[in-house]
């Protein structure tokens, strides 16, 4: 499955300035909502596909190799402490960009992408220092929907599991570590 691509500028305008676009996901029965600008493109899950890494949290499936990329792969149910998640055919891998790196997360099923204004967003409940009031950003209402809308790049920032370089080795057989920056330094 390609990813969603789209001239988000020209949105802009026929959408209002504060109208924004949500990719619709499945976890265990609830929708939640992520930023569409955030996700680079959608993959069906292949278990056989992600290599798992030793001693890694629990939440990290392991690590895929994404047309040379190698990517982190996270169990989104696991990283928010709810119910695992039966992998079926419907179970994708939402592929994000996150600033110079890249991650996936394993979701049950990815419905559609919507827009919502301003005026169909609630501010999310806040349960006094529950960690979850730092990357729920509000609750989405479409008819009779209701969408959790989640910064991810908020949830996935404090993760360093997911910051680790990978060792991969270049064509000149030097090691080379892939940093949070994206950047290869050569390394003896």
């Amino acid at each position: 499955m390609k990813g969603y691509e789209g001239n988000h500028e020209n949105n802009q305008d026929r959408q209002g300035p504060k109208t924004r676009e949500y990719l619709v996901f499945e976890l265990v029965g609830q929708e939640y909502g992520i930023d569409i600008l955030k996700v680079q493109e959608i993959r069906g899950y292949d278990a056989k596909m992600v290599a798992p890494i030793a001693d890694a949290p629990a939440h990290v499936r392991g690590v895929m190799n994404l047309r040379g990329a190698i990517v982190p792969i996270v169990d989104l149910c696991a990283k928010l402490g709810i119910e695992r998640a039966v992998y079926d055919e419907r179970t994708v891998v939402v592929v994000l960009g996150l600033g110079a790196r890249r991650v996936g997360i394993v979701v049950n099923g990815v419905s559609d992408v919507t827009e919502l204004p301003p005026s169909q967003i609630k501010d999310p409940p806040r349960f006094g220092t529950d960690a979850s009031s730092r990357f729920v950003t509000g609750i989405g209402t479409v008819d009779q929907r209701m969408l959790i809308l989640v910064d991810i790049e908020a949830l996935l920032e404090d993760d360093p599991s997911l910051d680790a370089g990978v060792q991969t080795r270049d064509r000149q057989g030097q090691g080379a570590m892939q940093g949070q920056a994206g950047r290869a330094d050569v390394r003896p």
